[in-house]
């Protein structure tokens, strides 16, 4: 099967036999006759996925982002893998593959390999955050690997998930010192380096792992904090007490992050940062990538979202007129939302945050909020009048508001 003849031959008997047997399977709900000459394993694992996933679906979903970060630093695999990571990042990149520990549910947790397969893995979501467990996504080795706990590959059209037909994938259950299957090691490539030999160096580095596993102490339960993120007023990223080393497009992307939990698809973040403005995407992908640096991966991929824990001030202003808490509000909101920005996405915010706060300063009874507020606005008329009506006849504060409204009116 080494040779590039022999393998698009055998690819392309794949391929045809998925075209044939996935729409029958899918339609009749059974293994149909005729398709003994496909593994058995596959075509059972085909019959099992077709109730829960779609072979037309263009990447893995993904798990939420906070929780797969703590779960790699409380993972036993971590210690292992740390130990292991110059000879696993040295294979895939010297050999062209892209190489993934998942946990025992099969979310991805790690992954290392060269740039340009990384970006590839990338487009179905084969990175941290990624679910490939069979109910997700379908037959793959890592699914296969799971279920049976044993090494296994699977080439090109043998996947369910036809946007996987181009890819190769060789993975092996890490048993722990117990026994008990921990997760999986996966190396994947394009269907045109497939190697043999890439199952027995699959066997060796988990090997490597599990030999780790038996000496290697417990990992230590740290989990970092949350990220601080202050943009009302000003613009700064924390974690940890440590200030993060961002530029300003960067405190940007993070901040429409934070604000739209549900996250972005790449064009319309690249819309919301840079609108008419010509831009390469080499320009774009690097700021994402910095980001993605600075919290330890925790921007997932495909459809940009954050995996990590964010604070946002203006998150909680947000949250805080929601609850009619206006109070609350009005403490965190300490000016505009990075004021320096001109980002569209971040200038619409902006605004929607200003009026927000104002309406609830205007319909709020408390003088005190109008007259906080008023400070911030000294221009704006309507909040000096509406403190005005608030204020009693002997409030000595009246002074005050009267003198904002007459600079108000000039």
């Amino acid at each position: 099967m080494s040779q590039p003849r022999e393998l698009r031959q055998h690819r392309a008997r794949l391929e045809s036999a998925w075209s044939r047997w996935v729409p029958q399977m899918k339609a009749a709900g059974t293994r149909p006759l005729g398709a003994e000459a496909l593994r058995q394993d596959v075509t059972e694992s085909w019959l099992r996925s077709l109730d829960s996933v779609d072979p037309a679906l263009d990447s893995a979903p993904v798990t939420d982002g906070g929780a797969v970060h703590r779960r790699w630093l409380g993972s036993p695999l971590r210690r292992p893998v740390d130990g292991l990571a110059d000879e696993l990042r040295g294979i895939a990149e010297d050999a062209g593959f892209v190489t993934a520990v998942t946990d025992e549910t099969g979310t991805i947790l790690w992954t290392c390999g060269g740039r340009t397969m990384r970006r590839r893995a990338e487009r179905v979501n084969f990175a941290p955050g990624g679910r490939w467990d069979e109910g997700a996504m379908g037959t793959n080795a890592l699914s296969l690997a799971l279920r049976t706990g044993r090494p296994t590959s699977v080439f090109s059209a043998e996947h369910l998930v036809s946007a996987l037909h181009g890819w190769v994938c060789y993975c092996a259950p890490v048993h722990g010192p117990d026994g008990r299957v921990l997760g999986v090691l996966d190396m994947s490539t394009t269907w045109d380096r497939s190697n043999p030999l890439a199952m027995s160096t699959v066997r060796s580095l988990v090997a490597g792992i599990e030999s780790l596993l038996r000496t290697a102490p417990p990992p230590a339960d740290v989990v970092p904090g949350p990220v601080e993120l202050t943009c009302l007023g000003t613009g700064e990223a924390v974690r940890g007490g440590v200030p993060l080393p961002l530029r300003p497009r960067q405190l940007e992307i993070l901040t429409l992050l934070a604000l739209e939990r549900d996250g972005f698809t790449p064009g319309r973040l690249r819309e919301a940062l840079y609108g008419d403005r010509a831009v390469t995407a080499s320009t774009f992908k690097a700021e994402i990538s910095h980001l993605r640096r600075a919290l330890d991966g925790g921007v997932a991929t495909r459809r940009y979202a954050l995996t990590v824990p964010v604070s946002c001030d203006a998150g909680e202003v947000l949250r805080a007129l929601e609850r009619g808490d206006a109070e609350t509000a009005l403490r965190l909101y300490r000016g505009p939302l990075l004021p320096r920005s001109e980002a569209p996405g971040i200038e619409e915010w902006r605004t929607h945050l200003e009026v927000a706060v104002r309406e609830a300063v205007l319909a709020s009874p408390s003088p005190e909020h109008a007259l906080r507020y008023g400070e911030r606005a000294p221009y704006d008329a309507e909040v000096h009048e509406h403190a005005l009506r608030l204020l009693g006849p002997r409030d000595t504060r009246r002074a005050l508001a009267m003198g904002r409204l007459t600079t108000a009116l000039r």
